[in-house]
C-alpha cells in the first residue's frame, strides 16, 4: 500500500502539491475564527454532584452561574460604607448589574446589604464589595464577565467617582483572563519555537530548503487541525487550551516525522539508489514506521475522550486531528516536495562554507558501526546491569516527590500576580474576614419531607463547623448556632431550599476541604438529598471524576499500546518492556513537577504555588508524553527488528540488532528530541502557571526518555533479556504470521519472507 502510494506521489508531485496547497487555503478560511469559539473552562465533571447543585440553582432559583466580585477601594476614608463618593459609586454599580440581563440575584453588595456589610467590608474599611453571578455556561460566562470588567474600570466610570478605585475579579473573569492571556502565550510560544526549530533544523540537515520542509509539513497539520477544532465547537464546547496542543504536537511531529523520512532517503541514497526509487524504499518503510507511529500517538491521546471534562477531550479531538493530519502530510506532502526539488533538497547547505572558511575537509560518513552511537550502546551492552540499576535508581530517586502530590483546582492564581482577578482573590484571602470566593451553597430539591423547625436545626448545625462564619437559610440566617436574622432574598422556590455557608478559609486548601467534610457530615433534615457546590466542592468532584476514569484511561492506553507493539515486534517482552520504562521516565517527570509547581521549590519557576497540582494536568501529561515515548520507541525498535530479521538470530545478533538500530536512529531521535523540547519549552514561557509547567514537563519528559531511555536503559534492558526480546507463546506468534506488520525493506529492498516475518524465538 505505502509503496503504491509512493509510486503515486512520484508521477505526479505537482498535482498533489496544488491539492494540498487547496486544503490549506479551505482549513484557513474555516479555522480563521476558531479562537472566538473556544472556552477558557471545561474542568469540571457535568456529571458530577456540584454540576447537578449548579443546575438546580439555574432551573429552579435562577442562579447558580460563574461568580463576579467587584471591588470599590478608596484610599484615606475611615469607612468605605459611609463615604459619599463611594457609596455612590457601589449603588450605581448595583443598579448598573441589575439592567444586565446576564446578572444573576441576588446582588449583593456592602451598601445595599447592610446585614452583610462584615463580610463584604475589609477589615481597614477602606474597600467593599459587590457580589454576583452571570449566567451563560463556560463560554458565555467569561463574555459577560468581561463586559461587567470592561464597564466599571473604564475610565469613564471612574471619572464621576473621583478617588474611588474599582477592580474586578471572580472566577467569571479568571476565565476570560485565561483565555486572553493564553491566546497572548501562544503567540509568544510560536515566536520563540519556530525560529530556534528553524536554526536547528538547518544545523540538523545542513540546508535550508531541508530544513524548510518540516516547518511546511507542521504549519499544514496546524492549520488543518483549526479547521477540524472550529468543526467540533459547533456541537461541542472546546478548550481554548486545545491550541497550545495543536501548535506544539503539529510541529514536533512534522519534525519528528520529516526527520525520519529526509533521513532514510539519503541513506538511501548514498546506498546507491537512483532518487524514485530512493524514495519509494524510504515511504515503504520509513513511512510504515511513521505511520505505525502516528497510530500509537494518536490512540493515546484518544483515550482521554473517556474524561467527562471537555478541557481534556479537547485534547483528545486536536490530538487525534493533528497527529493524523502531521502523518498524512509526512507521507503525501514531503514525499511530493522531495521527488519535486530531486537533489535541490540539499541546496544552499550552509556547513559547506562555514567548513570552507574554517579550512576543514568535507566529513566522511561513518559506517554505522564505526559511529560514535554504535560505540556507546556497545560499552553500555558490555555493562548492562550497573547501567540499568544506575538509571532506574536516578529515576526513582527524582519520581520520589510525585508520592506526595495533592490535586486541587484552578483559581485566579493560575494567572501572573499582575492580573487584576489575581490582585483581587489575594486581597479577599489576606484582607477581609470572609472570602467571598469560598462560599459553600447547599441544593435541597425536596422539602416536604421536614418542616421548618427542622431546617431551622439543620442551619444551627452547619453553622457551628469550624471557621464558617454565617449561614443563610429559607427560615433565617444563624452564626455560631444562634439565630442572626431573617432569611436571604430567594432561598426558596416551590419546594426546594438554597442554603448558602459563609466560610473564612481558602477553599483549594487543606482547611477548606475538612471544613467540607464537616459540613457534609451533618445531617441533613429529614434524610433529604443535598446536593453541595462551590469551589471546594467542585474541586473534589473534579479529582474524584479524574481518579474514578483513571482506571479506563490507563487500561485503554496498555492494551492498545502492547497490541501495537506486538504487531510491530511479533514479541510480548518487547512491549512489557516499553510500558515499564514509560513508567519510571514518567514518574521522575511528575516528581520533577511536584518539587517545582506544587512544593514551591526553585521558587515554583515564578508561579504561584498552592500546594497543589491542577488535577487535569498530570493526566494530561501522561497521555500526551506516553504517547511521544511510544513515537520513539516505534522509531527504534523498527530499526532494530529490521536487523534482527536480516541476521542468524542469535543472542549475538541481537546484541548487534540493537547496536545497529540505536547507530542507524541514535542521531535521528536525539535531534527530534530536542527540538521537540524547544517546542514544547516555547509553552514554557506561558503566563498560566499550569501551562508553564505543562510544557516545561513534556520538554522534560522527551528528553529524559530520548536520553535516559532510549540511549542506556532500553539496550541494557535488550542485553539482559537476549534473545528473550523476541519471544512470543506459539499462538501469538501464529497469530502475529498472519496479521502482523510483514513489509520489510532494508538497503536490498527485499522483504522478508512470510514464514519468517515472526519475530518469536523458533
Amino acid at each position: 500500500m505505502l509503496s503504491s502510494l509512493a509510486r503515486g506521489v512520484i508521477s505526479a508531485p505537482k498535482r498533489v502539491l496544488g491539492g494540498a496547497l487547496l486544503v490549506l487555503i479551505i482549513c484557513g478560511v474555516l479555522g480563521s475564527s476558531v479562537a472566538a469559539n473556544l472556552s477558557g473552562g471545561g474542568f469540571s465533571d457535568p456529571n458530577s454532584e456540584s454540576a447537578q447543585a449548579n443546575q438546580v440553582l439555574s432551573d429552579t432559583f435562577a442562579r447558580g452561574g460563574l461568580q463576579v466580585v467587584i471591588r470599590v477601594h478608596q484610599d484615606g476614608t475611615a469607612d468605605i460604607v459611609d463615604s459619599p463618593t463611594a457609596r455612590a459609586a457601589g449603588e450605581a454599580i448595583v443598579r448598573e448589574l441589575d439592567e444586565m440581563s446576564f446578572v444573576e440575584d441576588p446582588i449583593v453588595s456592602a451598601w445595599t446589604n447592610p446585614e452583610a456589610a462584615g463580610a463584604l467590608v475589609s477589615r481597614d474599611r477602606a474597600s467593599g464589595l459587590v457580589v454576583t453571578t452571570v449566567s451563560g455556561g463556560d463560554k458565555e460566562a467569561e463574555e459577560n464577565g468581561k463586559k461587567i470588567d470592561d464597564r466599571f474600570t473604564d475610565r469613564s466610570f471612574a471619572a464621576q467617582y473621583p478617588g474611588v478605585d474599582v477592580l474586578v475579579g471572580g472566577q467569571a473573569l479568571v476565565y476570560s483572563q485565561v483565555n486572553e492571556q493564553t491566546s497572548h502565550d501562544l503567540f509568544i510560544a510560536e515566536a520563540i519555537a519556530i525560529p530556534i526549530s528553524f536554526l536547528l533544523l538547518i544545523w540538523v540537515f545542513g540546508g535550508l530548503i531541508a530544513a524548510v520542509l518540516p516547518l511546511a509539513i507542521g504549519i499544514f497539520a496546524i492549520i488543518g487541525t483549526t479547521a477540524v477544532l472550529r468543526g467540533f465547537t459547533v456541537f461541542a464546547d472546546v478548550s481554548v487550551f486545545a491550541l497550545n496542543l495543536t501548535t506544539a504536537l503539529g510541529l514536533a511531529l512534522a519534525i519528528d516525522y520529516t526527520l525520519l523520512i529526509i533521513n532514510r532517503y539519503r541513506e538511501e541514497v548514498q546506498g546507491g539508489r537512483d532518487r524514485d526509487d530512493a524514495l519509494t524504499v524510504t515511504v515503504k518503510t520509513a513511512g510504515r514506521t511513521v505511520l505505525f507511529s502516528a497510530v500509537t500517538v494518536a490512540l493515546s491521546l484518544a483515550a482521554m475522550a473517556i474524561f467527562p471534562m471537555y478541557f481534556l477531550r479537547s485534547f483528545a479531538y486536536a490530538g487525534l486531528a493533528v497527529v493524523a493530519l502531521a502523518a498524512a502530510a509526512a507521507l503525501i506532502i514531503a514525499p511530493a516536495i522531495i521527488a519535486l526539488l530531486g537533489p535541490r533538497i540539499d541546496a544552499l547547505d550552509v556547513r559547506k562554507p562555514i567548513r570552507k572558511w574554517l579550512g576543514r575537509s568535507e566529513p566522511k560518513v561513518p559506517e554505522p558501526e564505526e559511529s560514535m552511537w554504535y560505540r556507546s550502546t556497545r560499552f553500555v551492552l558490555r555493562h548492562a546491569v550497573p547501567v540499568g540499576l544506575s538509571v532506574v535508581v536516578l529515576l526513582l530517586v527524582l519520581g520520589a516527590p510525585f508520592l506526595g502530590i495533592k490535586f486541587g483546582y484552578p483559581d485566579d492564581r493560575v494567572l501572573p500576580t499582575s492580573a487584576s482577578t489575581h490582585v483581587l482573590g489575594d486581597e479577599l484571602r489576606e484582607d477581609y474576614a470572609q472570602n467571598a470566593s469560598a462560599t459553600v451553597t447547599i441544593v435541597i430539591p425536596d422539602t416536604r419531607g421536614f418542616d421548618d423547625a427542622a431546617l431551622t436545626d439543620y442551619g444551627q448545625a452547619l453553622s457551628q463547623v469550624a471557621n464558617v462564619t454565617a449561614v443563610g437559610t429559607p427560615v433565617g440566617s444563624f452564626v455560631d448556632g444562634q439565630g442572626a436574622g431573617g432569611p436571604g432574598p430567594n432561598m426558596a422556590e416551590g419546594d426546594a431550599a438554597l442554603i448558602t455557608v459563609s466560610s473564612t478559609v481558602d477553599p483549594f486548601s487543606d482547611s477548606g476541604r475538612d471544613q467540607l467534610d464537616a459540613l457534609r457530615a451533618v445531617s441533613p433534615p429529614g434524610d433529604a438529598t443535598a446536593l453541595f457546590s462551590g469551589l471546594a466542592q467542585q474541586n473534589v468532584d473534579n479529582v474524584d471524576s479524574i481518579i474514578d476514569h483513571l482506571p479506563e484511561v490507563f487500561a485503554v492506553i496498555v492494551v492498545t499500546t502492547f497490541v501495537l507493539l506486538f504487531l510491530l515486534t511479533g514479541s510480548v517482552v518487547l512491549p512489557l518492556k516499553a510500558l515499564v520504562l514509560n513508567v519510571f521516565s514518567l514518574t521522575a517527570t511528575f516528581g520533577a513537577m511536584v518539587w517545582i509547581f506544587q512544593d514551591g521549590n526553585l521558587g515554583g519557576l515564578g508561579t504561584t504555588t498552592t500546594g497543589t497540582l491542577i488535577a487535569n494536568m498530570p493526566v494530561l501529561m501522561f497521555c500526551i508524553a506516553f504517547g511521544l515515548s511510544m513515537d520513539y520507541e516505534v522509531f527504534l525498535l523498527s530499526r532494530i527488528r529490521e536487523e534482527w530479521l536480516k541476521s542468524g538470530r542469535t543472542r549475538a545478533d541481537n546484541d548487534h540488532a540493537v547496536a545497529y538500530g540505536l547507530a542507524r536512529t541514535g542521531r535521528v531521535v536525539t535531534a527530534a528530541a530536542l527540538l521537540m523540547a524547544v517546542v514544547f519549552a516555547g509553552i514554557a514561557f506561558s503566563q498560566v502557571s499550569f501551562m508553564r509547567m505543562f510544557g516545561l514537563g513534556l520538554a522534560l519528559a522527551v528528553l529524559m526518555d530520548a536520553t535516559l531511555i532510549r540511549m542506556l536503559l532500553v539496550p541494557a534492558f535488550m542485553k539482559i533479556a537476549g534473545r528473550a526480546n523476541w519471544w512470543a507463546p506459539a499462538p501469538l506468534r501464529r497469530f502475529h504470521d498472519r496479521f502482523g506488520l510483514s513489509e520489510e525493506g532494508g538497503h536490498d529492498s527485499r522483504s522478508t519472507p512470510k514464514t519468517e516475518v515472526s519475530a518469536g524465538l523458533r
